[in-house]
């Protein structure tokens, strides 16, 4: 794989703030036209790797490039080429939906004679023709977040940065948004997004864990779950959680609908614990959020 195929490179990336580490030389190679996952709890230095990478904010050492682009030495050119669609919608409640699009495309520099045909692609492209008149404080927030991809696309960017879009919408609108990335990705659009919900992670083709700002895992879902699978995790239908936590073959527990999710201390056949607790045990392969939290756990 050459620099070409790459849409983001990220060596050694570092950001202090004072003596506090908030991105800890963190390495990044992101292919051109892939969705790319970058994960962990609140305060793991997210937001900040995503601001170097817009060139919003200089790298305390280290080095970065965004479709070829140094986000140090040529950040206007970085801006020039990506979509940033933030945490809170950056959307103007007095505008309508066409009129906000319209003024991103202004910020964006979108030649005046491209502009009505744009929004009109953008409005199709997010499912918003039949709300563009409507007035942008009146919308729900599965509409808000269409709206604030449309204005994040307006400009056609190769690259397009999410942090956090779905924070605060309902499932179906999560479902659709995910169908929007996945047609842009196919269209060359990379993806980079950041999320706590696990479950939109498989849609990713990779992902990073991140804790306390460092890297603790880095790969494709499947091949993670695949490599975090060591036939010793369980689902335990029904049961008493102290009678459960007195097997010696169980090292943890914890909740699973009407029953229990546990670890045991091994690898082994599972009938000799569902005689000893008279009780359906099924051995489980571990979800993407079950990796995520052992990888924390390790880096802890």
């Amino acid at each position: 794989m050459t620099a070409d195929d790459l849409a983001l490179q990220a060596s050694g990336l570092v950001r202090r703030f004072g003596s506090f580490v908030a991105v800890d030389h963190i390495d990044l190679a992101v292919k051109r036209g892939s969705i790319f996952g970058f994960l962990g709890a609140n305060g793991a230095g997210k937001t900040t790797t995503i601001r170097m990478l817009c060139g919003l904010l200089q790298p305390s050492s280290g080095t970065a490039l965004v479709d070829g682009e140094d986000v140090v030495r040529r950040p206007d050119a970085v801006k020039a080429r990506i979509g940033y669609m933030a945490q809170k919608f950056s959307l103007y409640g007095d505008l309508t939906v066409s009129e906000n699009i319209r003024f991103f495309a202004d910020v964006y520099l979108v030649p005046t004679r491209e502009v009505r045909a744009r929004t009109d692609e953008v409005l199709e492209h997010t499912g918003l023709v039949d709300r563009r008149d409507a007035l942008t404080r009146t919308l729900p927030a599965g509409i808000k977040q269409r709206l604030a991809l449309a204005c994040a696309l307006i400009h056609r960017p190769r690259v397009l940065f999410l942090d956090e879009p779905t924070a605060g919408v309902d499932p179906l609108s999560r479902r659709l948004f995910w169908t929007r990335i996945h047609e842009l990705r196919t269209r060359g659009t990379t993806i980079f997004v950041t999320t706590h919900h696990l479950d939109e992670a498989e849609n990713c083709t990779e992902v990073m864990f991140m804790q306390a700002g460092r890297c603790v895992g880095l790969g494709p879902p499947r091949e993670l779950r695949r490599a975090a699978d060591r036939g010793d995790r369980v689902r335990i239908k029904g049961g008493d959680r102290d009678r459960l936590r007195a097997s010696s073959r169980i090292r943890e527990l914890v909740p699973m609908g009407s029953g229990w999710q546990a670890l045991l201390n091994g690898p082994g056949d599972v009938e000799p614990l569902a005689v000893e607790l008279g009780l359906p045990v099924q051995r489980i392969s571990p979800s993407l959020e079950d990796v995520f939290l052992e990888a924390c756990r390790r880096e802890a």
